[in-house]
């Protein structure tokens, strides 16, 4: 049983334990794990694209930055 005063769990993660403490089969398994990979997936999407909203980033600027040669200098340690 998983203490509801666990601070590294927050209450989210709790209830989705609880609802997954019987085992179930392999292929439901990965099907849930597909279906959050999805979620996941679609919010970061969500997020970049907002960031390049935010930074007015297009393809042209992945383009141009895609034939940069960008490094920081070498410095030497004597």
């Amino acid at each position: 049983m998983v203490s509801s005063n666990n601070p590294r769990l927050n209450e989210q993660q709790l209830d989705m334990i609880r609802l997954f403490k019987d085992p179930m089969p392999e292929e439901d398994f990965i099907q849930m794990r597909r279906l959050a990979v999805q979620l996941l997936s679609k919010r970061l999407n969500a997020v970049m694209d907002s960031w390049e909203t935010d930074n007015n980033f297009s393809e042209e600027t992945y383009e141009k930055w895609s034939k940069e040669h960008i490094r920081s200098s070498y410095k030497c340690s004597e």
